[in-house]
């Protein structure tokens, strides 16, 4: 079999091993393969696989300097995916998982390549014609609703965490780490989080927990429908209603200050309002979301706390000398707003 040498490759991939593990588990790849990374940062490395063919695969491996010891494990996102595909859930196909390190520097697994967009700022999605945007909404209550149906059981994902105290294991995770970054102090950060961890709803059921759930981390089709759910690292077992939080807390509406994301995709007319999504999930689902507010801040409070982290960790230099800084200056503003967010939230849960 013929190979591709490795320093035709980008960084964070071992070409010839790649290549020759792909003769074993990817048949019908027929090399040279061509290496082409379009996702990397804070989270897992994403690289399109070529061949001659023109077939394209996915692979995804662990970012080069790893930050959390217990965070970008392929073998738990490779996990999550093939429990998913054969239930008819939108994932790509898996084809392989690797832990040998020696193949490639670390653990990494390989996927169909999904064609679709992924709609990723207000540009793209204003692109999108507005009963699109329309669908689009709809699809992604939708197939979250579906994924919070499955049995963990029946799919074979018993143990892939704690099922109980997510949401209280969370406050006190994020906590953590903000304290171990050594960002300044926020106070309102310990306040919003002492008042959340005295009033946590029961959880009333367990179900999947895709843990980053939001619409750029979907492949999506030209009539608004969601094609596959991408970046597994977070999943687990635990309160379902945290996707549903997270999702709200990402989404944007026209017009309005304090967005989670640069540039919101969902700040495009058309759209559902956050009003409209929560009743669509609840029609979907059949679940109660009259404690929502409980959950609204803490989406909110998470996600700030993520940010305090990553800031502080581009500011320390521990993202390494490549990490585009770009955009760090902007996170104080997103912090801020999203505090804000999460104690509006807060004062009505009593």
């Amino acid at each position: 079999m013929s190979t591709i040498p490795s320093t035709a490759a980008p960084e964070g991939i071992h070409a010839e091993a790649v290549t020759a593990w792909f003769g074993r588990h990817v048949p019908t790849a027929r090399p040279p393969l061509g290496f082409s990374l379009i996702e990397a940062g804070h989270s897992n490395m994403t690289f399109v696989v070529s061949d001659t063919r023109r077939q394209r695969w996915v692979l995804r491996r662990p970012p080069l300097h790893t930050v959390l010891a217990t965070a970008h494990d392929m073998g738990r996102e490779h996990r999550a995916i093939a429990a998913l595909h054969p239930e008819g859930f939108p994932v790509p196909r898996p084809l392989g998982l690797c832990t040998d390190p020696t193949v490639n520097g670390a653990p990494f697994y390989v996927m169909e390549h999904v064609e679709g967009s992924v709609i990723r700022d207000a540009t793209e999605a204003a692109a999108l014609p507005h009963h699109t945007r329309r669908a689009l909404s709809h699809s992604l209550v939708e197939v979250l609703a579906q994924l919070h149906s499955f049995d963990v059981d029946a799919v074979g994902l018993s143990d892939h965490g704690r099922r109980e105290g997510y949401v209280a294991r969370q406050l006190r995770r994020w906590l953590r780490q903000v304290t171990d970054t050594g960002a300044a102090e926020r106070p309102e950060i310990r306040a919003i989080h002492d008042h959340l961890a005295a009033r946590v709803p029961e959880q009333s059921t367990t179900g999947i927990v895709h843990g980053d759930y939001r619409l750029d981390n979907c492949i999506v089709s030209g009539d608004g429908k969601v094609r596959a759910v991408l970046d597994w690292e977070l999943c687990t077992l635990g309160d379902v209603l945290a996707d549903v939080a997270m999702l709200l807390t990402y989404w944007s509406e026209p017009g309005e200050d304090g967005q989670a994301l640069d540039n919101a995709p969902t700040a495009i007319e058309g759209f559902y309002t956050r009003a409209e999504l929560i009743d669509a999930y609840a029609a979907a689902s059949g679940r109660s979301l009259d404690q929502i507010d409980f959950y609204l801040a803490w989406g909110a409070w998470r996600l700030a706390c993520i940010l305090i982290g990553v800031q502080a960790r581009y500011r320390a230099g521990a993202m390494g000398d490549k990490a585009p800084l770009e955009g760090i200056e902007t996170f104080e503003g997103r912090i801020d707003g999203l505090v804000v967010r999460a104690t509006h939230h807060a004062a009505r849960v009593r």
